[in-house]
C-alpha cells in the first residue's frame, strides 16, 4: 500500500536551507562579477580618455559601456546559464 507524503517529509532543515542560500547569494555574486568588472573597466577608461581629451559628451561615456557588457553577456552567458542550471539542478534533486 502506497503511503501519502506528507509536509514533514518534504521539509528542509533550517541549516540545510540556510546553506542553500548561501551558496545561491554567492552563485549570483560569481556569476555577475565578470560583467560588472567589464562595466568598471570600460567606464575607467572612458573616464580617462575623457579627461585627457576634455570632451563631456553623455553618450561617449555610456555607449562604450553598453556595447562592451552586452559583449561580455554574448561571451560568458552560455557559462552563466550552466552554472546556474547546475546549482538548479543539485538543489531540487537533492530534495
Amino acid at each position: 500500500m502506497l503511503r501519502q507524503s506528507t509536509a514533514q517529509d518534504n521539509a528542509v532543515a533550517p541549516a540545510d536551507l540556510a546553506a542553500q542560500a548561501q551558496e545561491a547569494l554567492l552563485l549570483a555574486v560569481a556569476v555577475s562579477l565578470p560583467v560588472v568588472a567589464v562595466a568598471a573597466v570600460v567606464g575607467l577608461v572612458v573616464a580617462v580618455l575623457q579627461a585627457a581629451t576634455q570632451i563631456q559628451d553623455i553618450t561617449l561615456s555610456h555607449l562604450p559601456r553598453f556595447l562592451a557588457v552586452a559583449g561580455a553577456l554574448a561571451l560568458l552567458g552560455p557559462w552563466m546559464g550552466s552554472q546556474i542550471a547546475i546549482f538548479a539542478a543539485r538543489v531540487f534533486v537533492s530534495r
